[in-house]
């Protein structure tokens, strides 16, 4: 590490208020709140653009055609409080949310469908079980203000101690069921409640499958919070970096300063307090009052911190950092000259206008098969997800053209080494494409080109997602709430003064909700003494209030 004494010697630093590592959605939205308190904050990227992975691509081969390569399906995130405060739809960003918004295709041409309108998922629920139906709805009343009063307000804040939190929560009725039904795992809670195999393996599906083991207990409470929550899947018109430009116009606006292709390569620090950020090309960048890391543990503790900086014990907990097994992907793109088609619109034209299509999960087993295959480093079978983006925002095409994805889980240690993905990456691309055509055969002759990404590639473009984990740490291994990233990080604090952690690492966790990213925010104002209007209440006493 670079001592504060050396850098002001070389005369080459650069002096702000804050000094944000890694421009990442939950970093720009940190700076964007922090400039509006009138803080002067830069933001340093190694990347030639920032929001991570807020990234739509157009294909090099096919002009005009654009590529969402990470990040596409947006849950309810217009209804997110930075959304509303940084005004970003007058910054340019649009979500479209499709009224038919996932489709789930059985091999025997059943079709189980989530809906924004509450009343037709259940009456689609009810064409497979009607106890089923009965039970989503008695599921949704009894968590509706449960979602509402706790689970909304606690992603939205700092994260309590957990004895604090379970003695809070103990008092109530409310919090005594979201205490009860967190203890089960997902997978344990779908099959206590839910009969009908394609129901069961849909419910998992939607709650988490393509991200969360859904074997690990302390989650069960998501199928029911899912059952409850208003939002459901997203996208930005124009691509997911539209969402991007508009978060860094918005740090613009509040006079926030980006530096794209600049690496970090070590945290400058004066005694127990890190002061600046110092750059793999030797420049300086000073903070007068904190630095912020969006990476991942690895990243912040191992790597741009010298040994002597990081005591044995937070060394350890760094080390120690998970990431999720299951959580890996390998996607295929389409240009196509036509959308998709499936065989099952036959029957039901409505179809054709579906956001999410999900095939080949016809029983919960399949995804224990899958997991099975992750653990052994084996392909898995086709589960797939995705989707048509053009049928609902023509503008990422050319005239008249489209694109199309599909996302399968893949392990990132492919035969125990991640390598192997080079050589099978495509070959697993065609395998999903023939799959595909089997539920869409017009993809055959409508098919211009296409091209897939691997684990591998997800970590070589982001390496803040080790291992290629979307989520950027694994929700096991403690590694929850007040927990996580791990015991004395939780708050977004660290070791060091005026260091802190805002990404994905950090309660909540990953996936684009930029919560973290808030709720650093209203740490780092804290801790300076400047209080905002936007700022909500502490979460001990809401939780009290109930």
């Amino acid at each position: 590490m670079v001592l504060a004494a050396d850098a002001m010697e070389s005369g080459a630093s650069r002096i702000y208020d804050g000094i944000i590592v890694g421009a990442g959605h939950n970093s720009l939205i940190l700076q964007a709140y922090l400039g509006r308190a009138g803080l002067r904050v830069l933001c340093i990227e190694r990347r030639s653009v920032p929001g991570g992975a807020l990234a739509t691509i157009e294909d090099s081969r096919n002009p005009g055609f654009l590529h969402n390569t990470h990040s596409f399906y947006h849950r309810a995130l217009n209804m997110m409080p930075w959304y509303r405060d940084l005004d970003l739809e007058r910054h340019g960003a649009e979500y479209l949310e499709p009224a038919l918004n996932v489709v789930l295709l059985s091999n025997a041409g059943e079709t189980l469908e989530w809906w924004t309108d509450f009343e037709k998922t259940a009456d689609s629920f009810a064409c497979f079980s009607n106890s089923d139906a009965a039970t989503l709805r008695r599921w949704r009343e009894a968590f509706l203000p449960i979602v509402e009063r706790i689970i909304v307000p606690e992603a939205q804040a700092p994260p309590l101690e957990p004895a604090r939190r379970r003695a809070l929560l103990e008092k109530s009725r409310e919090g005594r069921l979201l205490l009860e039904v967190s203890r089960l795992s997902p997978l344990e809670f779908v099959r206590r409640e839910f009969k009908h195999p394609v129901i069961q393996a849909g419910l998992l599906f939607f709650n988490g499958l393509r991200e969360v083991d859904l074997r690990c207990p302390g989650f069960g409470h998501h199928i029911a919070a899912l059952l409850a929550g208003s939002g459901k899947a997203q996208m930005c018109r124009g691509g997911s970096f539209v969402l991007a430009r508009a978060l860094a116009s918005a740090v613009e606006e509040s006079g926030g300063e980006l530096r794209l292709e600049t690496e970090p390569g070590r945290f400058i620090r004066e005694g127990n307090r890190v002061v600046g950020v110092e750059a793999t090309s030797g420049e300086r960048f000073m903070a007068r009052r904190f630095v912020a890391s969006g990476l991942n543990p690895h990243q912040t503790f191992l790597d741009l911190l010298d040994h002597e900086d990081l005591p044995q014990k937070w060394r350890d907990r760094a080390g120690a950092f998970r990431y999720n097994l299951v959580a890996p992907l390998t996607a295929l793109n389409l240009n196509l000259k036509a959308p998709p088609r499936y065989t099952a619109a036959q029957s039901d034209p409505g179809l054709e206008k579906a956001f999410m299509v999900i095939l080949g999960l016809d029983h919960v087993d399949r995804y224990l098969e899958m997991v099975a295959c992750h653990q052994a480093g084996r392909r898995p079978p086709n589960i797939m997800w995705g989707s048509c983006p053009t049928l609902f925002d023509p503008s990422q095409a050319p005239e008249g053209k489209h694109t199309a994805f599909m996302w399968q889980k893949t392990p990132y240690r492919l035969n125990g080494d991640p390598a192997q993905w080079d050589s099978e990456r495509d070959s697993l691309g065609q395998e999903m494409l023939a799959a595909w055509c089997r539920n869409a055969p017009n993809l055959k002759e409508n098919l211009i080109s296409w091209f897939a990404r691997s684990p591998l590639d997800v970590e070589r473009t982001f390496p803040n997602m080790r291992e290629g984990d979307l989520l950027v740490g694994a929700f096991t291994n403690g590694q929850i709430g007040y927990n996580r990233p791990f015991p004395g990080a939780g708050h977004y604090r660290t070791h060091l003064r005026g260091l802190y952690l805002c990404g994905s690492c950090c309660h909540p966790g990953g996936n684009v909700t930029g919560l973290p990213g808030y709720n650093c925010a209203q740490v780092i104002l804290r801790d300076l003494g400047v209080r905002q209007d936007w700022m909500p209440g502490p979460i001990e006493r809401r939780l009290g209030r109930l």
